[in-house]
């Protein structure tokens, strides 16, 4: 039965404190901005450090799982098989963790670390720029989604739980005489994972839907204003919520696969059209690199620390923002993985979405730097975040056709993104079912609506900073919470994991 929207104490608190926070983004825009400004610098230098240390220890966890006895078990009953295929089930995960992101840093990323290296290991600065691309996207970000899928699934397949973040924190409970003292515990970490997913979602659409815009602008040659990059994801909004509300057969599955075939099209057109023995020599180098120097790259150790200012500016950003999604990616993936075993969990969400985005990014990467070394100079033309890529398709032909796509794929990838973050929300609030009604996902679709805009508003505080910007330095401190309850999470699951 449906948990109503009466009497629902996790729905009403968590909508009153984001519309709390909405209010000050909409009413004190700048004046909110300059407190997040000094707070994440506080947070950054305090807790920078660790979150490179959260991320190697998640990573070196699935290591150990996959290759124990314990890989083996099944999220379910012995007896259970997966409900989706092999290549819907990577789809879905990966358009949900990953998605527009790659779209976004495709060509402007690489170049940035090549012209900036910012290790020194030996190697040519074009394996170091795509070995430290690959450092910032890998393994480490998808340990943090699967650590917490993980996690999450075990307590609802095999402990038969309910899908709620507090589900892998009921052993705190054992410490907690009091019923209430232990609701009002268990509740405040589901609100905090709610609220620590919302402000990762409307990061990724701000950042996405500024995109969107900048690329219609290079197509059109039309200057937005910031009522058009509203109206732009007013548009991705309601796509979001009409996906969610087809459900995860009809809606979120369908559009996530095309997703994929979509990208790997993409992804072709610009390889066979490069130098393809170079994308291969370069793609081993750099993988070869990043596999050797993965731990002292991931401590910033020695010649590996590229110091404080590049790792607040790329890193810690990075790891805070990866956090932030694994509340929602990371449910989302327990969801659709029932009937999985861990071994198998892991090689999904560990390995095989680091290696696809390894390929894409040495595609382009390398395609770029080709380009650059053509023109024997460069004049910036990939320095802007939100066009690079689109000025990148201006070398290939059918420039116009591939740009248009390309802004139709990152829509998708949006949607995508949109609606399964609407999902698990609603899974949240309605009494953790594995199929929230679509009440909870029609107001998680407002919410998320009045939310993402007052990011935008953010975004445009001052003259000399962008949604990127702003989003660097308010996930920072947004995700912090949910870090340090990861570790307690982490050594709850293995001690009652076991026990089995």
């Amino acid at each position: 039965m449906s948990y109503s929207l009466a009497n629902n104490k996790l729905l009403y608190l968590s909508l009153a404190l984001l519309l709390f926070f909405s209010f000050f983004l909409y009413a004190f825009t700048l004046e909110t901005y300059t407190i997040i400004e000094e707070f994440s610098v506080t947070v950054r230098v305090w807790f920078g450090r660790f979150y490179l240390w959260l991320g190697l220890g998640c990573v070196l966890l699935l290591v150990l799982l996959a290759i124990s006895r314990w890989g083996s078990k099944r999220l379910g009953t012995p007896e259970e098989r997966p409900e989706f295929s092999r290549l819907a089930w990577i789809s879905m995960l990966y358009s949900a963790g990953m998605g527009a992101g790659i779209l976004l840093r495709a060509v402007q990323e690489p170049v940035y670390m090549k012209l900036n290296p910012p290790i020194a290991n030996g190697a040519p600065d074009a394996t170091v720029a795509l070995e430290y691309t690959f450092y910032q996207w890998g393994l480490t970000a998808w340990a943090f989604y699967a650590v917490f899928a993980i996690a999450i699934g075990y307590y609802l397949f095999v402990r038969n739980k309910k899908a709620l973040p507090s589900t892998a924190f009921t052993a705190l409970t054992d410490m907690i005489t009091t019923k209430r003292v232990q609701r009002g515990v268990l509740g405040s970490i589901d609100i905090l994972a709610i609220l620590t997913t919302v402000f990762g979602l409307v990061a990724a659409i701000g950042l996405g839907t500024t995109q969107i815009q900048g690329g219609l602008k290079h197509l059109l040659g039309y200057e937005f204003t910031i009522g058009g990059t509203i109206a732009i994801l007013l548009l991705i909004s309601v796509l979001g919520a009409t996906s969610v509300l087809l459900g995860m057969q009809r809606g979120i599955k369908v559009i996530s696969t095309w997703n994929i075939y979509i990208t790997v099209a993409l992804l072709l057109f610009v390889f066979v059209q490069s130098d393809i023995p170079a994308i291969a020599t370069r793609f081993g180098s750099a993988f070869y690199h990043y596999l050797v120097d993965f731990i002292p790259l991931s401590l910033a150790m020695g010649p590996y620390n590229p110091g404080e200012a590049f790792l607040t500016d790329w890193t810690y950003y990075y790891w805070a923002f990866w956090l932030a999604w694994a509340p929602f990616t990371g449910i989302f993936i327990a969801r659709i993985s029932r009937g999985r075993t861990l071994r198998e969990l892991i090689i999904g969400v560990l390995l095989v979405p680091s290696l696809g985005t390894f390929f894409w990014f040495t595609v382009f990467g390398e395609s770029a730097f080709d380009l650059i070394a053509a023109a024997g100079s460069y004049d910036g033309q990939f320095d802007n975040v939100f066009s690079s890529i689109f000025v990148f398709f201006e070398s290939y032909p059918y420039q116009g056709l591939i740009n248009t796509i390309t802004v139709l794929l990152l829509v998708s990838f949006l949607v995508t993104s949109l609606d399964s973050a609407i999902f698990v929300l609603s899974m949240f609030t309605d009494k953790g079912t594995p199929e929230p009604s679509k009440r909870h996902r029609l107001l998680w679709s407002i919410i998320l609506t009045i939310f993402s805009i007052g990011i935008l508003l953010l975004g445009n505080a001052k003259a000399d900073i962008n949604v990127l910007i702003a989003m660097q330095k308010l996930l920072i401190i947004t995700s912090l919470p949910f870090a340090l309850l990861m570790v307690v999470m982490i050594g709850l699951f293995i001690r009652d994991f076991a026990k089995k």
